[in-house]
């Protein structure tokens, strides 16, 4: 069996195996040298490849154009704006529309007489009452008077009432602007004024009596009052 090897290995060197051997043996010194001749610094130090370094873009300079000044523009002044022409209108005129109305003369306001106030207005608080002999309120002022001393109206007005009251006697009752009303009392049976009748300020419309029953106890005297809406107020405020 060992002849066998032998031959056959012999075989090989003698045919292609010795060009085989030949080839890988040269291939071995090729490599050897290349190693032996290439130095050591070129192997252990990697290889840089040098760059040229590429400059950056350079920007494009933008030139700002100067500012060119502008002109004012100076707004021009609206129209105005034109009248409305007003068509003529003819206006007829007529005479008995026209009313003269007279001037409102003042308002004269005088005493109804002279004299001395034995009783004064009081509707808060209670006064005595010699005739009637108690506390109760007055609803005017009582000026005393002789009997026949003429009365005057207070103020111009229309007389609303003449009438024979049973407490207050003979009474004249006279309608003023503004809501007044003037109330003459304890008068002499027959005064001298009517209903509807137009007095003036200062007109006597009678004179001083004692018919009176509820103020028979007291001295002669014109009780004198004033309403305003119907409502007695102070006789002071309206003769002030």
């Amino acid at each position: 069996m060992s002849n066998t090897g032998s031959r056959g290995l012999r075989h090989f060197f003698d045919g292609t195996g010795a060009y085989i051997a030949l080839f890988l043996v040269v291939t071995a010194l090729a490599v050897a040298g290349y190693w032996t001749l290439i130095p050591h610094s070129v192997v252990d130090e990697p290889v840089v490849e040098e760059t040229t370094p590429v400059p950056a873009p350079i920007a494009p300079i933008s030139v700002m154009p100067e500012p060119v000044a502008k002109t004012p523009t100076i707004p021009e002044p609206e129209p105005e704006p034109a009248a409305p022409v007003q068509s003529a209108v003819e206006v007829e005129v007529l005479d008995d529309i026209y009313v003269d109305v007279a001037p409102t003369p003042p308002v004269l306001i005088v005493d109804p007489l002279v004299g001395e106030t034995v009783a004064a207005f009081s509707m808060d608080a209670l006064q005595y009452s010699p005739t009637m002999g108690d506390w109760r309120t007055h609803d005017g002022v009582d000026i005393a008077a002789d009997p026949g001393t003429q009365v005057c109206a207070a103020s111009s007005g229309t007389v609303l009432d003449v009438r024979d009251d049973e407490w207050m006697g003979t009474t004249v009752v006279i309608s003023h602007d503004g809501g007044y009303d003037t109330v003459y009392a304890n008068l002499q049976s027959t005064p001298t004024v009517e209903v509807g009748d137009y007095v003036t300020a200062g007109q006597v419309i009678g004179s001083v009596g004692k018919t009176a029953l509820g103020e028979s106890a007291e001295p002669p005297h014109l009780h004198f009052g004033v309403t305003k809406d119907g409502e007695y107020v102070d006789p002071s405020e309206f003769l002030k």
